[in-house]
């Protein structure tokens, strides 16, 4: 019996099994080592691929074709070309060969480049990705690619996530090998959450702040928020649900294993996650997942949020990055088995992971920064700024009896009694989960909780990957040349605990007590997106990443320049839009609304001696708020004339002097929106939009 899924999922993919069925064996059998091995396509078994993937998308109503790629705006970019090819006595030429496949070219200059080319410069390329499989969107086949400059250097995410990748293979299986392995190879996977938020299209298009900036920068606290939980987990409601299924479906025709579902914790909020994949994969499905989720929202009357913080005062969104290795073969690597003591290869990959985090937890933070992610950072609803690790309570056992050379005597599982026979009783878990953490190990993963909801999972994979490859290199360095294997191996991984063990943290991470804690373990805290960035070209971090081949000196001093002027830029944005808002409509509204007031005195004192007490106290209110309003707002204004460049001096400024001059007039804005009619109020209230949805 045939369902939906059965039915539709991959259905518009240039997958595994279409390539199969529609190649010469001769020319599948080069594709598969291409993407396995990495070695060069010959032009000739090109050409077939282009035509056998150009009849498949003809078959299925494409008319176009582009090379799919992912710049560094945090979106996709797409170029299209039609397969028409001229005419003969009338008739269309379909071509599509395999030098189009391969090889793309766009402008170098007009996307993000942090200086790697000037606007004359203008060439590009685009390449194509064998390893992520062509698909068909809105009537266009679209080839995954990587992007450069004509100089080599890369323009995008998935070129620095594929070179990691790589590092992270090559390291790995070295590794193995001691320990007796014979894996083809090894692999990075994925599975990120993405949160969002559903509100009335109609209400979106009515805030500008929503329209500029992605996020509410007025706002009063409505009379309900999340305070009961009742929406955590909740009843799906049946418009949500309609767009849900909707969504599934979509994903699904791209071969996205969308799986999970529910509402989050926010009023509006929302969250869906795959299953798990490759790392390069799961970051181009999670992009189109971001693109789907704003169509689909469109067609049903809503607008997906996916903003890190686009309501003050409830939860904002996030964007769990769930990160393992695996062989090619299907061996989790981080998968501890029955008896993780007695694991030496488990343990020898987790000290990689507790000894890289540790010395790198600048280039994690600089991994989730942003201006967005800014305001949901250690907002009680996502973990700190500050990196830390995750153990729970068996590893972290386990650990300190190896550091204190005792025995392990082990945790025995228990069945949790609930209280009522008729329930099944089931096994407890050995450990507990710890919401705060940055960074936790959940069982045969570490959950990266700090991403934010509208950033590419590429660039803290590419971090983690490159960080991996990296420990695993100098450990096989040591190993390699031991006399005794077992005893070099029990030293260094007592050696690399003892010496990380700072990175170790099971407590509460919103504690003010985890502050000065981790100040004292000498850990990094940093809480804003300026203070971050600089660490990106500490001489350490640059000679890791040019060690590993992810990275040149060059790429990372032009992402430190992106990401600045993306912050600056944001900034900016948002200040000027504040300034908009003030002066075009709420200004005029209160003017408007005490005018109203003010006849209202008149008219009934010209009737009868009255005292109009809620009036009067109204008036006087809100003209002294209003006048407090106008004076913050010039304030801003002038403040804002100082935002001359996108360096880091002007970041500094933004975080030092622009924010707090815009916290101070919303201040005053959101006083003022509690007082006046709803019906003279010009935008939406927060109210109205998280709750408006049946």
């Amino acid at each position: 019996m045939s369902n939906i899924i059965s039915e539709t999922f991959g259905s518009a993919v240039f997958s595994d099994r279409v390539m199969r069925e529609r190649l010469p064996v001769d020319a599948y059998e080069a594709l598969k080592k291409t993407i396995q091995s990495g070695r060069p396509l010959d032009s000739g078994v090109a050409n077939k691929v282009a035509a056998a993937m150009k009849e498949w998308a003809l078959e299925k109503g494409a008319t176009h074709f582009t090379h799919w790629f992912q710049p560094l705006t945090g979106i996709t970019a797409e170029k299209h070309d039609s397969f028409l090819n001229g005419s003969d006595g009338g008739e269309p030429i379909m071509e599509f060969n395999g030098k189009e496949l391969i090889k793309g070219e766009t402008d170098g200059s007009s996307f993000p480049s942090g200086g790697l080319r000037a606007t004359f410069e203008a060439r590009g390329y685009t390449a194509w990705d064998p390893t992520s499989y062509a698909f068909i969107k809105e009537n266009t086949l679209c080839i995954p690619t990587a992007f450069c400059s004509y100089s080599g250097d890369a323009l995008d995410t998935k070129t620095p996530l594929l070179r990691s990748m790589e590092a992270l293979n090559r390291a790995a299986v070295r590794v193995l090998k001691l320990f007796g392995s014979d894996t083809k190879g090894v692999v990075s996977t994925c599975g990120p959450e993405q949160e969002y938020f559903l509100i009335s299209r109609d209400m979106y298009a009515r805030r500008k702040d929503l329209i500029y900036t992605g996020r509410t920068l007025y706002g009063a606290k409505p009379p309900k928020g999340q305070e009961l939980d009742d929406h955590y987990y909740g009843m799906i409601k049946l418009k949500v649900k309609a767009f849900m299924r909707d969504l599934d479906e979509e994903l699904w025709k791209l071969g996205v294993t969308v799986k999970t579902e529910h509402n989050e914790v926010a009023p509006a909020q929302h969250e869906l996650a795959p299953i798990y994949s490759t790392a390069n994969i799961a970051s181009d499905h999670n992009q189109l997942t971001m693109e789907l989720l704003r169509k689909v929202a469109h067609r049903h009357g809503f607008k997906a949020l996916l903003h890190e913080k686009p309501f003050e005062g409830i939860n904002g969104s996030g964007k769990h990055d769930n990160w393992s290795v695996s062989t090619v073969e299907g061996q989790n690597l981080f998968e501890p088995g029955k008896t993780p003591r007695e694991n030496a290869q488990f343990l020898l990959l987790l000290c990689a992971v507790i000894k890289g985090v540790n010395e790198y937890q600048d280039l994690l933070r600089i991994s989730v920064a942003s201006a967005g992610n800014d305001h949901r950072l250690g907002a009680n609803e996502a973990p700190p700024a500050i990196i830390s690790m995750f153990l729970g309570d068996e590893l972290t056992d386990i650990i300190d009896s190896i550091v204190e050379g005792s025995e392990y005597e082990g945790k025995k599982r228990s069945d949790i009694e609930i209280g009522v026979d008729v329930l099944p009783h089931f096994p407890r878990d050995t450990t507990d989960r710890n919401r705060t953490s940055p960074f936790a190990f959940t069982g045969n993963k570490f959950e990266f909780r700090s991403p934010g909801s509208s950033q590419s999972i590429a660039i803290p994979t590419t971090m983690l990957n490159t960080i991996l490859a990296d420990e695993l290199d100098r450990f096989y360095d040591e190993l390699s040349g031991a006399e005794n294997f077992n005893e070099a191996l029990d030293e260094l991984i007592r050696r690399t605990i003892t010496e990380n063990r700072r990175i170790l943290f099971n407590g509460d991470g919103y504690s003010a007590e985890w502050v000065e804690e981790a100040k004292r373990r000498g850990l990094h805290n940093l809480p804003t997106t300026p203070d971050a960035l600089p660490h990106l070209l500490d001489p350490e971090n640059v000679a890791l990443f040019e060690r590993q081949g992810v990275f040149s000196k060059t790429e990372l001093e032009s992402r430190y320049y992106i990401y600045l002027e993306n912050y600056c830029k944001m900034i900016r944005i948002e200040a000027l839009t504040m300034i908009e808002m003030a002066k075009k409509d709420i200004l005029p509204a209160v003017s408007t609304y005490v005018r109203k007031m003010s006849e209202v005195v008149s008219g009934a004192r010209s009737i009868a001696d009255v005292e109009c007490g809620f009036e009067v106290d109204m008036i006087k209110r809100l003209t002294s708020l209003s006048t407090e309003m106008y004076h913050k707002m010039q304030s801003l204004e002038e403040l804002s004339e100082n935002l001359k460049d996108n360096g880091q001096q002007t970041a500094n400024y933004c975080r030092d002097v622009i924010i707090p001059a815009m916290s101070a007039l919303r201040r005053v804005a959101d006083e003022i929106e509690t007082l006046v009619g709803e019906k003279y109020w010009p935008y939406p209230t927060y109210g109205r939009m998280l709750f408006a949805v049946e």
